[in-house]
């Protein structure tokens, strides 16, 4: 069944830039409420107070918080504030969008020392097991109701090997392994869990990664629209995605690529 997003409230981890920061927007067009999570310095921090304002000027609610969301103490903070704020009813949407971890190689090379345990610790729990905790507190709480939607965002490097990714990958394997457990587990709740998987975006952990300029490049020429994906692109799948009751579809990783893993 088809129903209306009107009313309800997402939580968005990673919602200052990129895909987290689209996709607030988009759904507060739809009437979603916002709860904001991001981690930055001054700069960061001025673009996530403009897009809040922004996003309530449209009639909506929407809380942003620079903290960072990989810390237990945050959520230990803010799982109450969402209670709160959303008057028991929870959140109908929490999107996983964090992309903080290192990129470098495994092994000493071109001046580069090898990854470090504390640096591929740091990439995994960030970018991949903070998404068990989130859903583990939000759940515990009473704040992942029947027809929720979790949405964890992953990336070719699930499969795909390029120079100085390796933790970064490990990370998305990870991830998509958590989507997979989380929807088994939650499926009798009638939640649904499920991974994105982009193609090539301009964002700016896109713009970390080394060889980026070609990455996109090349992304751009092979994808039968002709062009890179768009944080827009992403939003919108979210949106269309999250406007049903159903748990039906999860557990999968889902492309958003405009068929760029068709021909790349």
């Amino acid at each position: 069944m088809i129903t209306s997003l009107s009313g309800s409230w997402s939580l968005i981890l990673g919602a200052s830039s990129g895909m987290g920061l689209a996709t607030a927007h988009e759904l507060a067009r739809h009437g979603v409420n916002i709860v904001g999570v991001h981690f930055d310095t001054a700069a960061g921090q001025e673009k996530a107070a403009d897009a809040e304002r922004e996003i309530r000027a449209g009639g909506v609610q929407a809380h942003f918080f620079n903290m960072n969301a990989a810390a237990q103490r945050t959520r230990e903070e803010l799982v109450p504030r969402i209670a709160e704020l959303t008057g028991g009813q929870g959140v109908r949407i929490l999107l996983h969008s964090l992309a903080f971890g290192t990129l470098g190689p495994f092994l000493p090379a071109a001046g580069q020392p090898g990854i470090a345990a504390r640096q591929m610790n740091m990439t995994l729990d960030v970018m991949a097991h903070s998404l068990v905790y989130w859903t583990q507190d939000l759940f515990a709480a009473g704040l992942l109701g029947r027809g929720a939607k979790v949405y964890a965002m992953t990336s070719s490097g699930d499969r795909k090997v390029t120079a100085g990714y390796g933790a970064v990958s490990a990370a998305k394997c990870a991830l998509e392994s958590h989507v997979r457990q989380l929807a088994l587990e939650l499926a009798p709740s009638g939640v649904a869990v499920n991974a994105l998987l982009a193609g090539v975006t301009r964002t700016p952990s896109l713009e970390r990664i080394p060889g980026s300029d070609r990455l996109a490049e090349v992304a751009a020429r092979v994808n039968p629209h002709q062009r890179l994906t768009r944080p827009e692109d992403v939003a919108e799948a979210v949106v269309l995605l999250s406007r049903t009751d159903s748990s039906w579809i999860t557990g999968n990783v889902i492309g958003v690529d405009g068929g760029e893993s068709l021909t790349a």
